[in-house]
C-alpha cells in the first residue's frame, strides 16, 4: 500500500492507493474541477512530485469557431508532446 498526503486549504487529504492501483479523488477537488465519472486526467511528474492535471475533452470545445477550435487542440497536443518529453528526459 502506498499512501500520499495533499495539502487542500487547511486540511490535509490522505488516501491509499489500492491493491488495483486506484485512488479516489476528494469529494472538495471533484467538485471544484468539475471532475465526474468518465472524466479523464494525466499524470504530470515535476520535480515536486506528481501533477494530476485534468484534461478538457475536445468535444466541450462545442460552439467555439472551428478555426479556433483546431488551433486549441493543436496547443493541447503540444502541451502534452511536450510535458512527454520532459518526463521522459527527467527519468
Amino acid at each position: 500500500m502506498i499512501l500520499f498526503i495533499y495539502k487542500y486549504g487547511e486540511k490535509s487529504l490522505g488516501y491509499t492507493i489500492t491493491e488495483k492501483g486506484t485512488v479516489t479523488i476528494p469529494v472538495e477537488i471533484r467538485k471544484k474541477y468539475n471532475l465526474g465519472k468518465g472524466s479523464r486526467v494525466e499524470f504530470v511528474e515535476t520535480d515536486e512530485g506528481i501533477l494530476l492535471v485534468p484534461t478538457v475533452p475536445l468535444e466541450n470545445l462545442s460552439g467555439v469557431d472551428k478555426a479556433i477550435k483546431e488551433t486549441v487542440y493543436g496547443m493541447i497536443k503540444e502541451l502534452q508532446e511536450e510535458r512527454r518529453k520532459e518526463a521522459s528526459e527527467e527519468g
